[in-house]
């Protein structure tokens, strides 16, 4: 029986290109609708990859514009106020995935799975890079008995691609949103004001002014690690490669500080670095949810359930393919 086609909701554009040159990589005969609001851009994008198909998109239709096409999954790679991608799916009982909404917005995709559990398996796939903080710090916690505090710092470079779903998600979480979510002292904070700046260094040690974000990965790390006090900022701006001379590339800080299993203090510094940016991550994240999902990683298909990315993606797997895909993850000296 043929392979039904993935759909990406948003396909032509930058993560869409990413997350469909990954696929075409590691399932080659995989078939790929890439929608999109503007389906001669569909079409073209389409056209420099394998087994792709460019469709248009109605997100105010319940069917998508697709009718009655079968579809073995669905990823959301933009911002879709209307969650019709959510019900497109759930209508047709196959696994659901996206990437826009902020956990001040989560409340839709958590209702619509609260009334139709056992519809299909939903992803909430809104950690930073879909799975490129978490995963590594989760990595990193092993080295614990017990973590007292994580801050992650990310930094985007000013030349990074930002196609415009992921220019509107960027402002929509940093200038629109009134609040980032933090941990302290075990409880939920919001930050605001002067408390929603702040410094951290770069994997070159420069310091770099960033604004609180709050991506899903704090609530992930939370559940998983039970850390009391986690924060996240964003800076935007001169990636240590560029001051290198180098192209530049983006850069996740990963600092933990706690206890190691012997119960003497410990602290860790670890950097994930792309030399091609953030887009790379963010697709290989993706494909490798929808892998999962679908069960073409050689497992059996996800069931019906309420997920982050980092529930889904073996660890090991994960870190294997972003260093095939050029990025790194290393350990950096404590400052």
């Amino acid at each position: 029986m043929p392979q039904l086609p993935l759909l990406l909701v948003g396909g032509s554009g930058h993560v869409g290109r990413a997350t469909a040159a990954h696929l075409n990589d590691t399932q080659p005969d995989l078939p790929l609708l890439l929608g999109g609001r503007d389906r001669v851009k569909a079409e073209r994008v389409a056209s420099e990859l394998r087994l792709a198909e460019g469709v248009r998109i109605d997100l105010s239709a319940e069917d998508l514009g697709l009718g009655d096409r079968p579809v073995a999954a669905v990823a959301v790679l933009l911002n879709d106020e209307r969650v019709a991608g959510l019900r497109f799916a759930q209508a047709r009982g196959v696994p659901y995935i996206s990437i826009s909404a902020g956990v001040a917005e989560i409340a839709p995709e958590v209702a619509g799975f609260v009334h139709q559990p056992t519809a299909a398996p939903v992803v909430l796939g809104t950690e930073w890079l879909v799975g490129a903080t978490t995963i590594p710090a989760l990595c990193v916690a092993r080295a614990f008995r017990a973590v007292e505090s994580i801050r992650i710092g990310a930094l985007l470079d000013e030349q990074d691609a930002f196609g415009p779903a992921a220019a509107a998600d960027l402002e929509r979480q940093t200038k629109t949103m009134p609040a980032a979510l933090a941990r302290r002292a075990g409880a939920w904070v919001w930050r605001t004001g002067d408390d929603a700046q702040a410094t951290f260094a770069a994997v070159d040690g420069t310091q770099m002014m960033a604004s609180a974000l709050s991506p899903h990965d704090i609530l992930g790390l939370a559940m998983t690690i039970g850390a009391p006090d986690i924060e996240f900022d964003l800076a935007v701006g001169e990636s240590s490669s560029r001051r290198r001379g180098e192209p530049m590339s983006t850069e996740i800080i990963l600092e933990l500080v706690g206890e190691d299993h012997a119960g003497r203090p410990l602290r860790t510094r670890h950097a994930v670095v792309h030399p091609q940016g953030q887009m790379p991550l963010t697709g290989l994240g993706v494909a490798m949810v929808l892998e999962r999902l679908v069960g073409l990683d050689g497992g059996p298909p996800t069931p019906p359930g309420l997920y982050f990315p980092h529930q889904l993606l073996d660890a090991e797997r994960y870190l294997a393919r972003l260093e095939l895909t050029g990025g790194t993850f290393v350990q950096l000296e404590t400052l």
